[in-house]
């Protein structure tokens, strides 16, 4: 994928609320520029979900009725909970 297409995507991944921004940051800036075409256009199809399911499907809170797009999900929030576990650790070595 060429540079231009990568920020078009993350600029997609910009969303109506803060709370999934916050989910989707580390996953963006670590994950995304990692992903092969195929993941890609799935992380894509996730991006026309409603703010408010992608962000249910996030927090666990409930389940992607689509299993490829749930791979993609999980695959967020484990991005997301590593950073909080990072930080989690770091907290506790103060």
């Amino acid at each position: 994928m060429d540079e231009v297409e990568l920020k078009r995507i993350i600029w997609r991944s910009r969303r109506g609320l803060l709370e999934l921004d916050l989910q989707l940051e580390r996953f963006v800036n670590e994950v995304l520029p990692t992903l092969n075409e195929q993941e890609l256009a799935v992380y894509e199809q996730i991006l026309m979900l409603p703010d408010w399911d992608f962000l249910e499907y996030v927090n666990g809170k409930s389940v992607c009725p689509d299993p490829e797009l749930a791979v993609m999900i999980a695959r967020i929030s484990a991005a997301n909970n590593n950073a909080a576990g990072i930080a989690e650790r770091t907290t506790e070595a103060l």
